[in-house]
């Protein structure tokens, strides 16, 4: 017999042995049996047992396809985890994008944006006349302790957000109810709250739809009820109760000071020695916008501030439209679109159009009518006399002669004799008129410095006779 190849032995395929019978070593006889004959075409047949080896697991093969899938799963986190980063980034991206491009259309409609905030001012300027809505209220501020008041006027402009303190002087020329000119000052004192609102609402062609009396005492309270308030003092107020020489200031001069209801009464009505009177107007304005930062901005929580106070209102406001009024105040005071503004007077108490228009048109949106100076002489009479009742003696007398009365209170010392002065040469002829009208000496009348606002100023002394008038 053909001795064939011989066929690797693979132990797995070795046939079942038999119980009990010994494993023995296949001989050459044995393998050539099992060897395939090549009459049969050289055909090798192969039994399935064979083969066993394919069919099962193996531990190595198994290990590479674990790994092979923890680094394939490895990969795709890593790549998922780009993608999700990146995502992330650009809704990031655009997310700032849109809240800077709406922040920057906010200011733009809010005229807040640099360089761009003057001119759309001056848009509002041009439709301010007739397109903006503002409510408007007057304050007197009396000073119970020492005497005079202080005027302001309260702006709420609806329509541009803007809040503002226009301070109005005692010397602002007014027409009284007998057609008479006069000052502010003159006529709180004698029209009281509505014939004085009445008298704006002509020179500054607005509409006040209320006033409001504060006296001393009652600013105190509010600024106590608020919580005390913070300004940038310009000077250092003296104590008036302080009767002593070196005693502390009651209020010193600096930035960011903290005024007790005492103190801002004090500051606000403050003037020192020489000082014109817009210099204290211009405290009184500062106190005003303090209390507003610090007030309520909810109507209720105003009203009820304005309520505690206790105050006897005039007719025409109620405590609920002061409080409310003042709650859009305060809110604009916080917000930072709050100012205040000093009307510009002339000399003689009028306005002018070119001064007037930043104030009268921009702010109140009226029309400056100051009174018809030109009707009569103005004539300023000061009492020296030590006789109360000259003073309106004089005033009958002025009127009937066809000047126009402009009273300059009592001298603080009598004067034997009286005094007629005139500023302007063309003013001569006119005070020896009135110095003839009060029965006066000739003599009487000198050139030198008039009253703001009068044309000729009368002293009036001792030897003023009224029995002696024309």
């Amino acid at each position: 017999p053909r001795v064939g190849e011989q066929t690797a032995y693979i132990p797995q395929q070795a046939g079942p042995q038999q119980a009990g019978s010994a494993q023995t070593t296949p001989t050459a006889a044995d393998r050539a049996a099992d060897a395939p004959d090549e009459a049969d075409g050289d055909e090798r047949e192969y039994r399935t047992e064979q083969f066993a080896f394919v069919e099962e697991p193996n531990d190595n093969s198994e290990d590479v396809i674990d790994w092979l899938k923890f680094t394939e799963n490895r990969t795709e986190r890593r790549e998922e985890a780009r993608r999700r980063a990146r995502s992330r980034v650009i809704a990031l991206a655009v997310v700032l994008a849109l809240v800077a491009v709406g922040g920057v259309g906010y200011l733009w409609y809010a005229g807040k944006l640099p360089g761009l905030s003057s001119s759309d001012k001056k848009t509002g300027t041009a439709t301010a006349a007739g397109a903006q809505k503002r409510d408007v209220i007057v304050v007197h501020l009396h000073n119970t302790a020492k005497g005079g008041t202080s005027t302001a006027l309260l702006v709420d402009n609806a329509t541009t957000k803007q809040g503002t303190t226009v301070l109005l002087p005692n010397t602002l020329a007014l027409t009284s109810d007998d057609g008479t000119t006069t000052t502010l000052a003159k006529s709180v004192q004698d029209d009281g709250s509505s014939g004085t609102r009445d008298q704006l609402d002509t020179v500054l062609g607005t509409d006040i739809q209320g006033t409001w009396r504060l006296d001393t005492p009652y600013l105190q309270n509010l600024v106590d009820l608020v919580g005390n308030i913070d300004v940038d003092t310009n000077t250092d107020v003296p104590d008036p109760a302080g009767k002593k020489k070196g005693t502390a200031p009651l209020v010193h001069q600096g930035k960011d000071q903290t005024l007790s209801g005492k103190m801002a009464v004090a500051y606000a009505t403050y003037r020192a020695s020489g000082e014109a009177q817009n210099a204290q107007l211009e405290r009184f304005g500062q106190v005003m916008q303090g209390v507003l930062r610090k007030l309520s901005s909810d109507p209720q929580g105003a009203t009820t501030t304005v309520q505690t106070l206790a105050q006897i209102l005039d007719p025409s406001l109620t405590d609920k439209d002061l409080g409310t009024f003042l709650a859009k105040l305060a809110d604009l005071a916080k917000g930072g679109d709050y100012r205040t503004a000093l009307l510009p007077v002339g000399s003689d108490g009028t306005l002018s159009a070119k001064t007037s228009d930043s104030v009268v048109k921009d702010i109140l949106g009226g029309t400056a009518k100051s009174p018809d100076q030109g009707a009569s002489v103005r004539v300023s009479v000061q009492n020296a006399s030590g006789t109360k009742g000259n003073t309106d003696k004089a005033r009958v007398v002025l009127l009937n002669g066809g000047f126009t009365f402009l009273e300059a209170g009592t001298a603080p010392a009598v004067r034997s004799t009286s005094k007629v002065v005139y500023a302007d040469a063309g003013d001569k002829d006119n005070a020896t008129e009135v110095a003839k009208t009060l029965g006066l000496p000739a003599g009487s009348v000198t050139k030198g410095t008039v009253t703001s606002g009068a044309d000729v100023s009368v002293v009036l002394g001792q030897d003023y006779k009224p029995s002696s008038a024309q």
